[in-house]
């Protein structure tokens, strides 16, 4: 074989090997770029995730902290009826599910003050269900039991303090008004 036959094979070899390279190298750096565009939008969709699931569970903790209060202006006024204790017990259902789902999903910095709501808030509907059935236990009076409902609401803030840190909209102090 003639020197310059090889150095023409040779060349073309270069060429064609420097494509294959050049192809592979950029093959790699797509790739990489993909990565990092699902790692974002990854952080994205469990942001809005997490957005949700507090607005769905400030939502209902405050709508059941409501209901209590509104059981507890009709049992001063008049019988408990059928549809009133549906309100509270739809209430109660609905803050329920939005804590269960909150603990598939929120980390402790927020976890924690939605269990002291959620604990709360089970603590008084059981004070308000004894004293519609009128076997309070001791110490489980009207008066005390309206206060322990108005005591949800500064729990309330914490919780929605929390959640707004973790979505990074404020910073954690809780000086947001109710």
């Amino acid at each position: 074989m003639e020197i310059g036959a090889m150095v023409a094979v040779v060349g073309v070899v270069g060429t064609l090997g420097a494509a294959l390279l050049t192809q592979r190298g950029a093959e790699r750096a797509k790739r990489r770029e993909i990565e990092i565009l699902r790692g974002h939008q990854e952080i994205r969709d469990r942001l809005t995730l997490r957005r949700s699931c507090y607005a769905d569970l400030n939502r209902d903790a405050r709508q059941f902290t409501t209901a209590l209060n509104r059981h507890l202006h009709v049992l001063r006024e008049r019988p408990v009826e059928d549809a009133d204790r549906e309100v509270l017990d739809e209430a109660k259902n609905a803050q329920r599910d939005r804590y269960s789902e909150a603990q598939m999903i929120a980390p402790d910095a927020v976890l924690g003050p939605a269990s002291a709501v959620n604990h709360a808030l089970s603590r008084v509907y059981g004070q308000v269900k004894r004293l519609e059935r009128g076997a309070p236990e001791e110490g489980e009076t009207m008066a005390a039991v309206s206060a322990a409902q108005q005591e949800i609401w500064g729990l309330l803030r914490e919780m929605r303090a929390a959640m707004r840190a973790d979505l990074g909209v404020s910073d954690g102090t809780g000086s947001v008004s109710a």
